[in-house]
């Protein structure tokens, strides 16, 4: 993605439509990828959290339920032990390091509002089997009765598959359309989808939204790297897969100041994968 391309804009109304739903949500997915939790050395960086945490309160006062699928365990590992790895196994050993440090921090910084948090790890199996699901549908859906928000990660001390490819992108999909939410928001170290990579080319440009247009933006996000730009094709694809099951989906920054609430309030932010009602029309 180091040139730009053009992407025909989906119609005015139709985005108007997919604001008002996802600020209407009631029950939403917040995802937060690891450079959103960390620093440039890969330490957990708590003005980070602490930002996000607050967010998510902004959605909180407002009587919505939150689920926040959070990652940075290894990240998290990886500036505690001050330990470089290149291998699949020590990344394993280092998200059961950081994993802890990491909630350490939630919990302190969810105190600050009185607001009690859970910790659940899953893997991809725990998603496709029935059984296993049903007892974790079970257990979020006590969490949020009892007022509690429950903190999703990876479990990436078992898994091996998931933890090299798609990572929680494709998992926060897979619960908010388990668990039929009413919005997955996925906050990133990029402010949406661009036509270019904006960290390699100022002349790239914000899609504002995705519906229609889905087959032109899939191919400029293909030559994409998780490394270089965020992950934004398991991003993108995760957000189209929710979208498919009338669920509208947002990509935004997690820098983004009032992220959650701009977005609770039908502002622009980030781009929008509309719902697909069946027949795609933009």
């Amino acid at each position: 993605m180091s040139e730009t391309a053009t992407v025909d804009a989906v119609d005015a109304e139709t985005v108007a439509r997919a604001r008002e739903l996802a600020a209407e949500a009631h029950l939403v997915v917040v995802k937060a990828g690891t450079n959103s939790l960390t620093d440039e050395d890969s330490r957990l960086n708590r003005v980070k959290l602490d930002k996000l945490v607050a967010d998510i309160m902004d959605l909180r006062k407002r009587g919505k339920n939150v689920i926040l699928i959070s990652s940075g365990a290894v990240g998290a590992g990886l500036g505690r032990l001050d330990q470089e790895t290149e291998v699949i196994e020590e990344s394993q050993a280092l998200s059961t390091v950081g994993q802890s440090h990491l909630m350490r921090h939630y919990t302190q910084s969810f105190d600050r509002y009185d607001q009690k948090v859970a910790q659940i790890l899953l893997t991809g199996k725990d998603l496709d089997t029935p059984e296993r699901f049903t007892n974790f549908g079970n257990t979020v859906e006590t969490l949020l009765e009892w007022g509690v928000v429950p903190i999703i990660n990876e479990n990436d001390a078992v898994a091996t598959e998931e933890l090299r490819i798609g990572d929680n992108d494709m998992l926060s999909a897979s619960v908010a359309i388990g668990l039929d939410v009413d919005l997955l928001v996925t906050l990133t170290d990029v402010d949406g989808v661009y036509t270019g990579n904006p960290k390699e080319n100022g002349d790239a440009e914000l899609i504002d939204a995705v519906g229609a247009n889905y087959d032109a933006v899939q191919r400029l996000v293909q030559g994409s790297t998780t490394a270089e730009f965020g992950g934004i094709r398991t991003k993108v694809e995760g957000a189209r897969d929710v979208s498919e099951y009338g669920i509208p989906a947002i990509i935004a920054g997690s820098a983004e100041p009032d992220v959650l609430e701009r977005i609770a309030t039908e502002r622009s932010v980030g781009t929008i994968f509309v719902p697909i009602n069946g027949d795609d029309d933009e």
